[in-house]
């Protein structure tokens, strides 16, 4: 039965790579979705936890993502933090999201205090010397072949590249938070978030209690660095999990139909061999089993090359856009493997049931 179950799949080459792909392009398209968020999500988190902060003050308000909430907070508020006991350093920042050629996070900083809570690498050049000066890190200078002295543009202005830094740190591009304030309009003496960091680590839950009794920080949302790390999920991410879910329907919906016209059409193709199957002693569930197992192979060659695929298509990304991140984990490979494995059977069903209920006396008659 495997020997026929082969050559069913060899008669018909085109057929069979054509479901092949139909099945790849599945696991291309959830691996994808899912690597692109993830890689975005986790490098967010890589580089705001090395800032070197242990606490994080948000307005009350604000989103649990970098840049979208504006800059709401008086930036001199930051003083009343610096006088706290067991506050080593505190320092304000402005995020806004930019999607001007590429969705990034543009980072305003006020350089002398950002650099105290975990000091910049430079691999060339240094600190800001203007107010139109950009640091930048080493993965934006590598894929911009940015160079210190160079000129980049930032909400249509031109920056002088002071600084390449290592990546890791913040945002791929910064610039003097004053700036940033003026160039977002209105928000010269304003911050999105501060900063602190400790004296000690094991006093920072101390530092958040300390923080939350300080007149003027009442309705602010405090939380430790690990905190915010805990609330780095998928989960928390608006439209991630729908986003996910529709994709996934979508491949589904092509894998199934896919493998239900080519099964059905098989099966239509064959119904002398299923007759002389039949009329040899062979049960229904030996014809489903058939159906089933070629389904099977080419489910499983489908799923291998939607995988070989996934890691072209994050070749190709890290070529074409080098500062975006594409995670594949292990976890998702599987999850991406079993759903089109599992969609692609049961688009063979009916045919393979089809197969099982035909009349041995008609199939040999079958013209």
């Amino acid at each position: 039965m495997n020997k026929l179950v082969i050559a069913n799949l060899l008669h018909r080459p085109l057929r069979s790579l054509i479901s092949i792909t139909a099945v790849a392009i599945e696991v291309i398209m959830i691996l994808s979705i899912a690597g692109i968020f993830m890689g975005m999500l986790n490098d967010s988190k890589q580089r705001t936890n090395g800032v070197g902060a242990d606490v994080m003050v948000w307005p009350s308000n604000a989103s649990y993502f970098s840049g979208v909430s504006g800059a709401p907070m008086p930036a001199k508020n930051v003083e009343a933090l610096r006088r706290l006991p067991h506050v080593a350093v505190a320092t304000p920042v402005i995020q806004h999201l930019s999607t001007t050629g590429a969705v990034e996070v543009l980072w305003g900083i006020e350089y002398p205090s950002f650099n105290a809570m975990k000091p910049f690498q430079f691999i060339t050049g240094g600190t800001f010397q203007d107010p139109h000066d950009v640091i930048v890190d080493d993965v934006y200078a590598a894929s911009k072949g940015t160079r210190v002295g160079d000129t980049v543009k930032i909400f249509d202005q031109p920056f002088r590249v002071s600084g390449i830094v290592e990546h890791g740190r913040g945002g791929r591009r910064m610039i003097p938070i004053k700036t940033m304030g003026a160039l977002i309009g209105g928000a010269e003496e304003k911050a999105s978030v501060f900063y602190v960091k400790c004296d000690d680590p094991a006093n920072t839950n101390t530092v958040v209690e300390e923080i939350r009794s300080t007149r003027g920080f009442e309705s602010n949302r405090v939380q430790t660095m690990e905190e915010w790390l805990t609330l780095m999920t998928p989960n928390q991410i608006p439209g991630f999990n729908t986003a996910l879910r529709v994709v996934t329907g979508i491949a589904v919906i092509v894998g199934f139909l896919v493998i239900f016209q080519s099964m059905y059409t098989a099966v239509l193709e064959r119904t002398r061999e299923i007759g002389i199957l039949k009329s040899l002693g062979s049960s229904k569930p030996t014809i489903v089993s058939i159906v089933i197992r070629e389904t099977a192979v080419l489910a499983v060659a489908g799923v291998i090359l939607g995988i070989l695929g996934t890691y072209g298509v994050r070749a190709l990304l890290a070529h074409l856009y080098p500062t975006q991140q594409f995670e594949i984990t292990s976890q998702w490979i599987i999850q991406g493997a079993l759903i089109a494995f599992v969609g692609a059977l049961f688009g063979a069903l009916y045919p393979a049931w089809m197969a099982a209920r035909k009349d041995p006396i008609d199939a040999l008659a079958y013209e």
